[in-house]
This record gives C-alpha cells, structure tokens and sequence, in this order.
C-alpha cells in the first residue's frame, strides 16, 4: 500500500522536491521483492519511465532542475528490473531498452549529465543481462554495439590520430570518479550485448569492432580516480 499510495502522488504534478523524496523512498522499498508486486504493473513502469524522461522522444534534456528526479527514476527502475522478472518482461513490451538507447545519445550530446548517463548505462547492463530477447534487440534492431561504445569514447574522452588510434597522453589527469563510473558501466553492458558476436559479417560490423578495439586499448591506458577504481575499469 505504501509503494502504491507514493506512485499515486508521482503521477501527479507534484513539485520537484516532492518527486525527489517520493522516489528515494520507492527506491528503498524496490530492495525488498516482497513489496515489488504493486509496483510491477505497466502503468506504475509507466510512471517511472515518465520521470525518468525516456517518453520525451527527440526532447533535449533542458531543465537541470529536473536532472535529481531522472536519476532518482532510474535508480528505482535499476531495482524493480534486477528485482522482479514481471517487471523485466514488461520491459520488453514497453521497449524500454530504445528508450533508455534514445536518453542515453541526448547525454553523449551535454554536459552536467554524468548521473544521468550512469544509471542509464546501468539499467541496459541489467536488462542485456536478464532478458535474452532484450539482448538481441539491442544487439540487431537499437544498434547498441555503436550506442554503447559511443558513450564508451565520451566517458573516456578519447581523441583520435588516425581512423583507429586513439591519441596517447601520458600526462592526462585521471578520470573522474563519476567518468570512471560511466565507462565501467559502459564496458558490463558491451561484454553482454556482444558476448554471441565471435562472428562478424558486414563490413559495418568489422568497422565497430575495430573501433571498439581501439577504444579498448585507449580504456586500459586511462587511470581512474583511485587504484581500486583503475583495477575496476581494467
């Protein structure tokens, strides 16, 4: 009742502050799959992609005030998917994953929106991750080999030399806690959209994954924030 009576207020047009607080609390009941069944249903699903701006189509992401009420939205979904295996189905007949494919370009375009970016990146890793069907549809229809190393290369801030040579900085700073965080995202949900991929076809395909590789390369010549975070990314 508690997880049902705090969507009712989310549906509305609450203040920010208000939807901040509600979805805190929503994300700490989500840990619990005993109290996950009211919120598996596709309205309340709904209501949470709604909040986290995944049914704004080509919108931009403008408002920065509204920045702490998407993380928090997708932070709830990040639970309720890894939590319950209704909500990972539903996931799928709401196309979820194009969505999250669809916010996830509009961050590689802006700045001030590393959370954002994260937590998109981690709800894909959990949805390539549990649903086989989600997998593929990222894999063959959302183009997420490209979306995913895209937002890889932004995390990385990688620059080029040549077509595939990333430019060598020795005396780059590391990365940020939050960049790091991104691309160790990045990097779950790549391993898993191409974990079947041993076979290439097209030259579309070689292309990415040359691509890929030297993104790859440049990754493990980046240092972290920490030596722990560095050993993570690596």
């Amino acid at each position: 009742k508690l997880c049902e009576g705090i969507l009712n207020v989310l549906e509305k047009d609450t203040k920010t502050s208000c939807q901040v607080a509600c979805l805190e609390a929503l994300r700490i009941l989500s840990r619990d799959k005993k109290v996950l069944v009211p919120v598996t249903t596709k309205r309340n699903m709904q209501i949470l992609m709604r909040l986290a701006k995944l049914d704004t189509g080509e919108d931009p992401l403008e408002r920065v005030s509204e920045f702490p009420v998407i993380v928090e939205a997708l932070k709830c979904l990040c639970n309720v998917i890894f939590n319950s295996a209704v909500a990972q189905k539903l996931s799928l007949e709401l196309n979820l994953a194009a969505m999250l494919c669809n916010l996830l370009e509009k961050c590689n375009d802006q700045q001030f929106v590393d959370d954002i970016k994260c937590f998109d990146l981690r709800l894909l890793f959990l949805l390539s991750l549990l649903h086989t069907d989600i997998r593929s549809q990222l894999r063959q229809e959302l183009q997420g080999v490209q979306v995913l190393t895209q937002a890889l290369e932004s995390s990385l801030s990688v620059r080029w030399t040549e077509e595939y040579k990333a430019a060598e900085d020795r005396d780059r700073p590391p990365l940020s806690l939050q960049e790091t965080d991104c691309a160790i995202e990045a990097l779950k949900a790549l391993f898993n959209v191409t974990l079947d991929s041993w076979n290439v076809h097209s030259k579309n395909e070689s292309h990415q994954f040359r691509y890929m590789a030297a993104i790859l390369r440049h990754c493990l010549l980046t240092k972290g924030p920490t030596e722990d975070k560095t050993e993570e990314l690596h």
